[in-house]
């Protein structure tokens, strides 16, 4: 028997500990409990560290289990990794005087579903679809709670029990194993492949075409590319066909693009240009290069959305105020012309190397004279991405902070830890012994937090 084992504190002594006294008693003593639980563990398993007895060190231990389960695990992070939109961190970054309006709107009461002038109930579509039928040329526009509900609501609206005609170069599997087929599936719909991996011709189409058709659907390829042999059918050739046969024509746009990224090197169709194009119904995400909240939103024409709208699904995939509430706020920075102001995402993927060139110099420069010789700093070419599922091709050539422990200091991977576990976390890669940290999305607003929380990582 471990010796240690009878020098354990009681759970009454540490009750009375002066560190435990500002917390919610029955929090505190099952803190305790399973402080002691944990220790007498490790010491039947022949652990010999006195402090494992410590009374002082079990209360302060027994302090972070409850401040841990007292505490938020949804947190803001610094996001250093270069990946614009993270999918992991929440994908796009929101302006917070457009969220500040949002929640002045949705922390109350609204008119969410009442016509004030009127007098009557109301719709909560109607918020956001003027907006976004100006923005796209559409007719009529839904707004989801994500891009595969509305999938899902077109597919079991508009082709439940009837086949839909999808090129195989375009069946795409997205985050979390979720793949088109199954979407198919959860929709009722048929899945009929037509063309080749690599080659998809519009005579592949008009084979297919039968009197079980209800839908031609196209899918942009967002997260990933076909090169080499290829082919593929056009937006304008696919809706041509629709109309010659009558037979709707839609897509899942994905990343969901509202202006044109070609002067920052981006190219990718905007939801406008596929409406024009002749598309029936598009289907993008909101917080993908739209840059705004998770939403699944749906233009196109007027009679298919209305039939959308009616559909049982409808209820169960409807967005919520605070959505609309971002939704309609960021849709209005694209029309008044100020979105790459005040649309975080539209910002950072504009920024210019000029511009990250000398942020990385000042940080560099503060960080070596804070850091002196614990490491060496210095401003490195980076690769970024747009992430999010949006131009898998796509480069975004950046500037970041290397930064080298000199020897015998914690190492880099040591330091990588340190800055995840602290307030706020801190998210970069590791790369040669070294820590690698993009700056094109860091928000500028976090450059001082981030040199206090690389100081402290570093120090240790």
């Amino acid at each position: 028997m471990n010796p240690l084992l009878r020098q354990l504190p009681k759970v009454d002594d540490l009750l009375r500990h002066p560190c435990l006294g500002s917390w919610p008693r029955e929090r505190v003593a099952e803190a305790v409990r399973d402080e002691l639980a944990a220790r007498r563990s490790a010491l039947l398993a022949g652990a010999e560290d006195p402090a494992l007895v410590s009374p002082d060190r079990v209360a302060e231990a027994a302090v972070d289990r409850v401040r841990k389960a007292l505490s938020a695990s949804l947190v803001p992070v610094i996001n250093a990794t270069g990946v614009v939109l993270h999918t992991n961190l929440g994908r796009a970054p929101l302006d917070p005087e457009l969220l500040a309006l949002a929640c002045e709107t949705a922390g109350g009461y609204s008119n969410l579903e009442f016509d004030l002038e009127a007098r009557d109930r109301g719709s909560r579509y109607v918020h956001a679809a003027r907006l976004l039928c100006e923005l796209t040329g559409a007719e009529a526009a839904l707004v989801l709670n994500n891009n595969a509900a509305a999938m899902v609501l077109l597919l079991s609206a508009l082709a439940r029990g009837r086949e839909v005609i999808v090129s195989r170069g375009e069946l795409i599997e997205i985050g979390g194993s979720f793949r088109l087929p199954e979407i198919f599936e959860a929709g009722g719909a048929q899945l009929r492949e037509v063309g080749t991996t690599n080659r998809t011709r519009l005579s592949d189409y008009e084979r297919a075409l039968g009197p079980d058709t209800a839908m031609l659907l196209k899918v942009h390829r967002s997260n990933y590319a076909i090169v080499g042999f290829t082919e593929e059918v056009s937006a304008t050739e696919l809706a041509s066909l629709g109309r010659a046969r009558g037979v709707p024509v839609c897509e899942d746009l994905g990343s969901g693009c509202l202006v044109d990224l070609s002067a920052f090197g981006l190219s990718t169709p905007t939801a406008r240009q596929q409406v024009e194009a002749g598309i029936d119904l598009v289907t993008f995400s909101g917080d993908k290069l739209l840059g705004g909240p998770q939403a699944g939103i749906v233009v196109g024409r007027a009679d298919l959305v209305a039939r959308l709208a009616k559909h049982p699904l409808t209820r169960a995939f409807r967005v919520d105020k605070l959505t609309l509430a971002v939704l309609e706020r960021t849709l209005l920075a694209y029309r008044d012309g100020t979105a790459f102001e005040r649309v975080p995402t539209l910002r950072l993927l504009a920024l210019s190397l000029e511009a990250l060139e000398a942020r990385a110099a000042q940080l560099a420069a503060v960080l070596s004279e804070r850091l002196g010789a614990q490491a060496q700093v210095t401003v490195v070419a980076t690769d970024g991405m747009v992430g999010g599922g949006a131009l898998p091709e796509a480069r975004l050539a950046s500037r970041g902070l290397r930064i080298v422990p000199r020897i015998g200091q914690r190492t880099a991977v040591a330091i990588d830890a340190a800055l995840r576990a602290g307030t706020p976390p801190v998210l970069g890669r590791v790369a040669d012994a070294a820590l690698v940290l993009d700056l094109r999305t860091v928000l500028e607003a976090q450059d001082a937090v981030l040199v206090e929380r690389i100081v402290s990582a570093v120090a240790g």
